[in-house]
C-alpha cells in the first residue's frame, strides 16, 4: 500500500459493487477479451500462460506444507522495506534500499522477515514478452543476497503496477498498451521466476500487492495463470497470495485458491481508516487529524477483521500472514503506539505473523536521519 495509494478509501465500496455485478463470467469476459485484443494486434496473449486449475470451482484444498508453514513463521514480527523499489525509480520517494538498513535486519532484537515491494513493471519493455532490464534485476538481485545473507527470509513481490488495476499513473510510471497489461505481469513472473529458481528457499514469492480496481473480477484467472508460470521453474516454492479489495480480509472467501500446498495466505488491515491514515496526503479527501485510538469499537474493528482471516486459513489449512498494517506519522505518537502494541498482540494472539508497513518513511520505525528506532515504536511492536 499504503504509503503511496492513489486511490481514495470510498473506492472500496464501488469495487465490492464491481465485483458481485460481474460475478462467474468476470473471468471467462477478461480471458476473451484480453486474446481478442491481443490477436487482432498480432500480440501474446493471456492464453499462451497456462491455469493452474480452473478459477470458476475451488478444488478441495491440500492444507498447507511443513514448508508453507515454517517460511510464514519465518516472517513473524516481519517488516516492509517500502517506498524503496516500489517507487517508479528507486529513490523517487526519498529512499533507497541503503545498506544501512538491510544492516538493522537481525539486530536489537529486530526482525529476520522482509518483505521486498517491487515495482518491475516499470523497469520492463512496455510491449507483451515485458523483458526486464537487466541492471534493475542487478539492482534488486544485490538487495535479494545481502538480505538473505543476513539470515532473513524475504518476501519478493510485485507492487504498484498501476495499469494492472487500472488506476492512475504515479509521475514517471510508463504507459503500456491496455491489449498487453495483463500479459506483461504473467512474462514478468516468467522471468522472475526463472531467474530465482535456485535461490535458497528462504526467498519467497508474493505474486502481486493488494489487487483492486480493474482487477475485482479478473484475479482469480490471473493468478492462477502466475502460479502455473511460477511452478514451471519453481515447483516447491513457497508462493504468498491474497484476495482483491486491497487485500481485505473480507475478501477471502471469495478468492479461488488453485490446489496447491506451498502456499500462504496474506491480508492487509489498516483499520480504523480514520485512524491509521489521518492526515495522509494520498488519501482522497485528506482525512482529519487528532482521531485517537484505541476505543472498545475501535478494538472490535480491528480484531473483527483478524477473527475473519483467522478463520479462514483454519477452515483452508494454510497460514496467515498480515503483510502489512501500520499507522501514519500524522497520528499523535502516543496513540500510534498503542495502535500498534494492541495490533500486534491481538495478530500474535490468533498465531498469525505479522510486517510492518514500513521501515523509514511515513509510517517508518526507523528515523533515517538520526539513524535510530523510534524508540517507543519500537518496543510497541518488539518489546514485551
Amino acid at each position: 500500500m499504503s504509503g503511496r495509494l492513489d486511490v481514495g478509501r470510498s473506492v472500496v465500496a464501488l469495487a465490492l459493487f464491481l465485483g458481485l455485478a460481474l460475478g462467474s463470467t468476470g473471468c471467462a469476459n477478461f480471458s476473451a477479451s484480453a486474446s481478442a485484443s491481443a490477436s487482432a494486434s498480432g500480440l501474446v496473449g493471456v492464453d499462451a500462460f497456462s491455469l493452474a486449475a480452473s478459477p470458476a470451482v475451488q478444488a478441495p484444498m491440500p492444507g498447507a506444507s511443513p514448508a508453507a508453514f515454517q517460511r510464514a513463521a519465518e516472517l513473524s514480527r516481519g517488516i516492509n522495506f517500502g517506498n524503496m523499489l516500489d517507487a517508479p525509480n528507486e529513490g523517487d520517494w526519498g529512499l533507497r534500499a541503503k545498506d544501512e538498513f538491510i544492516a538493522l535486519v537481525g539486530t536489537e532484537g529486530f526482525t529476520k522477515g522482509v518483505r521486498l515491494p517491487v515495482r518491475w513493471s516499470n523497469h520492463a519493455s512496455a510491449d507483451a514478452s515485458a523483458i526486464i532490464d537487466p541492471a534493475f534485476l542487478r539492482r534488486v538481485d544485490s538487495v535479494v543476497e545481502a538480505l538473505l545473507a543476513r539470515g532473513a527470509t524475504v518476501m519478493l513481490n510485485m507492487h504498484h503496477y498501476r495499469q494492472l488495476d487500472g488506476d492512475p499513473l504515479d509521475p514517471g510510471e510508463q504507459l503500456v498498451d491496455p491489449a498487453v497489461r495483463h500479459v506483461r505481469f504473467l512474462s514478468m513472473w516468467r522471468q522472475i521466476a526463472r531467474h530465482y529458481a535456485n535461490h535458497s528457499p528462504k526467498l519467497i514469492f508474493e505474486l502481486y500487492n493488494e489487487p483492486h480496481g480493474e482487477l475485482e473480477s479478473l484475479w482469480d484467472e490471473l493468478l492462477s495463470r502466475a502460479l502455473k508460470t511460477v511452478r514451471e521453474s519453481n515447483p516447491e516454492r513457497v508462493i504468498v497470495l491474497g484476495p482483491t479489495t486491497w487485500n481485505s480480509a473480507t475478501r477471502l472467501p471469495q478468492l479461488v485458491l488453485p490446489p496447491d500446498a506451498n502456499l500462504i495466505l496474506t491480508v492487509h488491515h489498516y483499520e480504523p481508516f480514520n485512524f491509521t491514515h489521518q492526515g495522509a496526503e494520498w488519501s482522497k479527501p485528506v482525512l482529519p487529524v487528532g482521531v485517537d485510538c484505541c476505543s472498545a469499537a475501535q478494538q472490535a474493528e480491528m480484531t473483527a477483521l483478524l477473527d475473519l482471516a483467522t478463520r479462514h486459513g483454519q477452515r483452508l489449512g494454510y497460514p496467515v500472514v498480515v503483510g502489512e498494517f501500520g499507522a501514519y506519522s500524522k497520528a499523535a505518537p502516543e496513540a500510534r503506539n498503542r495502535y500498534s502494541r494492541f495490533m500486534r498482540q491481538a495478530i500474535e494472539a490468533r498465531g498469525m505473523s505479522w510486517m510492518y508497513w514500513e521501515l523509514a518513511a511515513g509510517f517508518g520505525l526507523y528515523d533515517g536521519e538520526h539513524h535510530v528506532f523510534r524508540r517507543d515504536l519500537f518496543d510497541a511492536l518488539y518489546g514485551p
